[in-house]
């Protein structure tokens, strides 16, 4: 069954549309730093506005763990959205109930309200049955566009579908439309995926899945040390996960997956730390690999130029230190500076890209990290999965 689309849904002028949004971005001084995953909504809630409903936002912000915290209220999102939109965004004092209810009820057709932080309340993430069922008495529709938290089965994610007519929003199928390009049978070749980050575990499924597209797949960042120790390499004091090593010899042995030849090291971690290049295979006892260095930035620069298409997720160093960032700069130039249809994931990736002045130079920027790690791997998502049900309306 196919998706629902938002612009299919039987709207009239009034209705209130619940509209689930992946808000969860940094702040800093208790302003929002990047708001990509908000602008990148803007398009749908815009649509439902320009169609005289009330759009009744709800995202989540950080791990409040189902307590209320203030420095996770959804505030200073509700102040963004209301700077892009030009239009004020009252935030609902509480999630669901009687504290929410009046400011919804009290709307009129085009305006936006947005509810507190979703974690607030501890049966979002349980998939509270009768949370599930508050939260969908705000909506007379419900519109998924958080397709970054579409990997979690978290009540505002499946909980709504079932109960009232729904549909994926535009960000949500240009994520699902281009990571599905990325995993067809026709896919251009070569296909190189550049994966970093730290936790080989919770990629392992993401790089075997590749591995059965890609032609290669580059990896970097602190990950690579426990592929080094699975060639029986010493690391210094850098990150490895001694569990991991077999799986590592395992993929090594594809003759698929590439890893660094050399890094930027250090004995501390922070700006002003003394550092050194080094070959991978001559880190020191009582130094760390930071980032990787530039003889591998080089060569993974030119893998990707070669690419029909590329893939970069995760970056190749400790990105927010500036000592350790050029390894991730210098593949991103290359991810931009390639002719071939490119996708940089999101986190710390997708900020990144954007810090770099070359996002426009992509041609798919995703704000979501561990949600597209996890469609590659499954080829759906609970959220997704909600949105193909029947509803009972």
């Amino acid at each position: 069954m196919a998706l629902p689309r938002f612009e299919d849904l039987p709207l009239k002028k009034g209705q209130r549309v619940l509209v689930r949004v992946d808000l969860n971005v940094p702040l800093r001084d208790g302003v929002v730093e990047d708001d990509l995953r908000i602008t990148t909504a803007l398009p749908t809630i815009q649509w439902l506005r320009d169609r005289d409903t009330v759009v009744v936002v709800a995202g989540h912000l950080g791990r409040p763990k189902g307590e209320v915290d203030p420095q996770y209220s959804m505030a200073p999102v509700a102040k963004r959205l209301s700077e892009l939109l030009r239009s004020p965004v009252p935030l609902a004092p509480a999630v669901v109930g009687p504290r929410v209810e009046p400011l919804v009820a009290s709307s009129s057709p085009g305006d936006v309200v947005m509810v507190e932080n979703l974690r607030f309340e501890r049966g979002e993430t349980d998939n509270d049955p009768a949370f599930c069922v508050n939260l969908a008495a705000l909506g007379d529709l419900y519109v998924n566009e958080a397709f970054g938290a579409s990997h979690r089965a978290h009540a505002s994610i499946v909980g709504p579908p079932p109960l009232m007519p729904h549909a994926g929003g535009r960000l949500l199928f240009r994520e699902v439309e281009v990571l599905s390009r990325l995993l067809s049978d026709d896919v251009a070749r070569p296909f190189v995926a550049v994966l970093g980050g730290a936790n080989v575990g919770d990629k392992l499924g993401v790089i075997d899945a590749l591995l059965d597209r890609c032609d290669t797949v580059l990896i970097g960042g602190a990950m690579a040390f426990t592929f080094l120790l699975a060639q029986g390499v010493g690391v210094g004091d850098s990150l490895v996960q001694p569990e991991m090593v077999d799986q590592c010899k395992r993929l090594l042995d594809t003759g698929r997956v590439q890893i660094p030849t050399d890094f930027v090291i250090a004995q501390d971690v922070s700006i002003d730390a003394d550092t050194r290049t080094v070959p991978a295979r001559a880190i020191p006892n009582g130094w760390k690999g930071l980032d990787v260095g530039p003889e591998t930035a080089g060569t993974y620069a030119d893998v990707v130029t070669e690419s029909r298409p590329a893939r970069l997720n995760g970056p190749m160093g400790m990105l927010e230190l500036a000592p350790f960032a050029a390894g991730t700069r210098t593949v991103a130039e290359a991810v931009a500076g390639s002719k071939a249809f490119t996708v940089v994931g999101g986190g710390d990736s997708a900020a990144a890209i954007r810090e770099f002045g070359l996002a426009g130079d992509v041609d798919h920027v995703s704000t979501g990290g561990g949600a597209s790690l996890e469609f590659i791997e499954r080829g759906d998502l609970p959220g997704l999965e909600a949105l193909r049900m029947k509803d009972s309306a």
